[in-house]
């Protein structure tokens, strides 16, 4: 993977906004793969489309892209239009966000974050104070980068350093369950894996209890803040993102266990992973977990399905 952008696509362009995006996105298409299906490349939308930049014309998931020049991305990316952002994350086509930290004096890459769609909350877009010069009411806004729990963040590059494209893609599958969350459910199970971050390895219930004031002023409305941690513990578990060792004791679970989703393998051969995802071999748990334990290679892959044929 390239670390630098093709400084010779920006020179054609008057402002320096306009010249990152250009380098940017053309470096993201060339350079970058889908994190949900490990395709590449990607495809750039048509210009002036709304909230999305590029798109994966295998799976369709859609992927918007954010540059700053700093060494990371930091908690408070800029972004466009308020009332268009919130529209669209609240829309059934939402984007997955791209954010991209760079070094302007040599152009390189310092450090790209995935944040899933489903990790993105409409209290998460901030209106700014003004309009912009000659259009007062047209509000811009920044996203607000704090509230995500650790797993909501998915390094590709981190510090100039590239990250296994397989730890990548298992990170976004391990995750998956929020989007079948309702958005009330998904502000909770957000906010508690934030708490959860917040603690050791080990961690008890009594732990998670002294949250509970700072709870109360995120759910005002809610009375039964205790209940609530302990439902949004039950469905972690149940997700593999914990662990339940007993009275009161629970472990963080860092070991990415497969689910219904299938089994994920490296996606340096995209077309073979793209015919193992598609596979029906991988219809069942105990296929997964031997593809899991006996690795990823094309001779190992085709004895478990000559065994399962």
């Amino acid at each position: 993977m390239n670390l630098f952008f093709d400084t010779q696509l920006g020179k054609q362009q008057n402002k320096a906004t306009h010249k990152i995006r250009v380098m940017s996105e053309a470096w993201l298409e060339k350079n970058g793969y889908c994190p949900c299906c490990g395709s590449k490349p990607m495809q750039r939308f048509a210009n002036n489309k709304p909230v999305a930049d590029l798109f994966c014309p295998n799976c369709h998931e859609q992927y918007e892209l954010k540059s700053k020049n700093q060494k990371t991305i930091g908690n408070s990316v800029p972004d466009g239009a308020y009332r268009t952002m919130l529209e669209r994350i609240r829309s059934d086509t939402n984007p997955n966000f791209f954010f991209l930290a760079y070094k302007k004096a040599d152009y390189s890459i310092r450090q790209l974050v995935l944040v899933p769609k489903h990790f993105i909350t409409p209290d998460m877009i901030i209106p700014r104070n003004k309009g912009i010069k000659n259009r007062p009411h047209h509000i811009m806004c920044s996203i607000n980068l704090a509230p995500l729990p650790e797993s909501g963040k998915i390094f590709l590059i981190d510090d100039s350093r590239i990250i296994e494209p397989e730890t990548v893609l298992k990170k976004w599958q391990s995750n998956l369950f929020l989007r079948n969350q309702n958005a009330e459910r998904k502000d909770w199970l957000l906010a508690v894996m934030k708490c959860i971050d917040q603690l050791t390895e080990e961690f008890t219930l009594s732990q998670m209890y002294e949250f509970e004031n700072k709870l109360s002023i995120q759910f005002p409305q809610n009375n039964h803040i205790k209940d609530k941690i302990r439902q949004q513990l039950q469905i972690l578990r149940d997700q593999n993102m914990i662990e339940f060792i007993g009275r009161g004791l629970y472990k963080k679970n860092r070991q990415i266990a497969p689910n219904s989703q299938g089994v994920l393998i490296s996606n340096h051969d995209t077309e073979f992973t793209r015919n193992i995802y598609s596979s029906a071999i991988l219809k069942t748990v105990e296929v997964q977990r031997n593809i899991a334990a006996k690795g990823s290679s094309r001779k190992k892959v085709g004895e478990l399905l000559a065994i399962y044929d």
